[in-house]
């Protein structure tokens, strides 16, 4: 069964109740030659003004700075072995210069949101917020499926300007590449 709701308030009860259940995800994105790249990580979510936004702690690695960069779009994904599943189809930018937010984001890791999910962030950057090997990545959602195990029903939700992003137009071809055989 397939459902679409408009309403973010209509799936963040499940989405929420499923990352606190599986925690840790996959993070993919795409190289210069459209491949896909994943990598585990641990977004923290929180709902501001009916809109889910995720943020990901994690040090700006050459492979995350360029495939961001070049194409800020990536999909973060959970999955547990009852089958449960939380796809997040996102846009995503590197929060730099606002000490701020940093700051903000430090805590809400540090308190768990939602709760149970996150840790000290200071086990990783031992100067704080301001740490210049803190990165922080801002995830705002397009798209989100919440799919559930037992009988593979999905709910899913689209952000109002979704459209706006043309997030399912063609890729360019990637250039072909010669292997050695």
């Amino acid at each position: 069964m397939r459902k679409v709701v408009r309403s973010f308030a209509d799936l963040q009860d499940p989405f929420l109740a499923y990352i606190q259940d599986i925690v840790y995800a996959t993070m993919t994105t795409v190289d210069k030659r459209n491949r896909p790249r994943a990598r585990v990580l641990l977004p923290i979510w929180e709902v501001r003004d009916g809109v889910p936004i995720g943020w990901i702690a994690a040090y700006r690695t050459p492979v995350k700075v360029a495939h961001l960069a070049r194409n800020p779009h990536t999909t973060i994904s959970y999955w547990n072995p009852k089958q449960n599943a939380v796809f997040a189809d996102c846009r995503a930018e590197w929060v730099q210069e606002d000490q701020g937010v940093r700051r903000e984001i430090w805590e809400l890791y540090r308190k768990g949101s939602p709760p149970g999910v996150g840790y000290d962030p200071a086990n990783f950057w031992r100067h704080g917020p301001e740490d210049p090997k803190f990165g922080l990545i801002k995830l705002e959602p397009w798209r989100i499926q919440v799919l559930r195990g037992f009988d593979l029903s999905s709910v899913f939700w689209e952000a109002p300007d979704a459209d706006d992003e043309q997030v399912d137009a063609p890729v360019p071809a990637a250039p072909a590449v010669e292997h050695d055989v």
